[in-house]
């Protein structure tokens, strides 16, 4: 099972993202939510899950942040309002970059990318 964080300082995105994210890959394991950039980081450490979602603008440590310092400990992608980070966030390996609010049909081509990267058939 392909298991994943999401973090975003805002607690209804999370659980927006969550839900759609049930709908568009029931079988994706959300192991835990983060509420900024350290706590992102420590929960990689701490879970090794296989993604990351992350936001960009958190405060303390930013998703940019963050993403360098999880590196290849697994597949970032960005779900953020800004879409002027994209070129830096690539830059810094990310998987995907989706402006906020992730649709259901824009994080189908997310989920199938994924997949893709990982590994695993497509629904």
């Amino acid at each position: 099972m392909t298991r994943a964080i999401i973090a975003d300082d805002e607690r209804l995105m999370r659980e927006q993202l969550r839900a759609r994210l049930s709908e568009v890959w029931p079988d994706l394991q959300v192991v835990a939510e983060a509420k900024n950039g350290e706590e992102a980081v420590a929960a990689v450490r701490e879970l090794a899950p296989d993604l990351a979602f992350l936001d960009i603008r958190m405060p303390g440590m930013t998703g940019i942040e963050a993403a360098r310092a999880i590196g290849d400990a697994c597949h970032v992608v960005f779900i953020t309002a800004y879409n002027e980070y994209a070129v830096e966030a690539f830059e810094h390996g990310a998987v995907d970059y989706v402006l906020k609010p992730a649709e259901r049909e824009r994080l189908e081509l997310t989920v199938a990318r994924l997949k893709k990267r990982l590994g695993q058939p497509p629904s």
